[in-house]
């Protein structure tokens, strides 16, 4: 048996420790938790990202009462982004998350089919996507969501192995 350790390397910042764009698209994503229909949970959850062309797009969870039927935060920002600018590959994207006392003060995470998704994304354009998980204490970036995704499900996983000659 082989044992290994897994490490994951991100930075925990203050507002005033990130770049310009890196608090807009935060601020952007606190104001889309106010957009989310969360009648069922009360846990609003905003995203925020930045294309390549500089347009900023934003996303907030939409619950349904079928409950596997609602969208999260994450996913309603990346496929609106990509349904109305294709060509343009995500460079960042920043989360934030409210419940009836106001913004969380814990940066929340994306949950693993938004990960997936969001690695789709870098894999579909061969560049990283900045990750800002939000709270109102600090904010944890990360260069991609690799960082989040260990053992990632890839495209080559996809494709036959080749087989081994003895």
């Amino acid at each position: 048996m082989i044992k290994s350790k897994l490490e994951i390397n991100y930075d925990s910042c203050s507002m005033d420790e990130l770049t310009d764009e890196e608090r807009l698209l935060v601020e952007r994503a606190r104001e889309a938790t106010q957009n989310s229909y969360a009648p069922y949970s009360n846990f609003h959850v905003g995203a925020a990202l930045m294309l390549k062309n500089g347009k900023v797009i934003i996303g907030a969870n939409q619950e349904n009462s079928a409950f596997p039927s609602g969208l999260c935060a994450e996913r309603t920002a990346v496929f609106s982004a990509q349904a109305n600018y294709p060509d343009q590959p995500i460079m960042m994207l920043a989360i934030a998350a409210a419940d009836s006392n106001g913004l969380r003060s814990k940066p929340v995470s994306p949950c693993g089919s938004c990960r997936q998704v969001i690695l789709q994304m870098e894999s579909r354009y061969h560049q990283q996507v900045e990750i800002l998980l939000s709270g109102t204490r600090n904010v944890f970036r990360f260069k991609s969501i690799k960082d989040l995704l260990p053992f990632s499900f890839v495209d080559e996983d996809l494709l036959p192995e080749q087989e081994t000659q003895g």
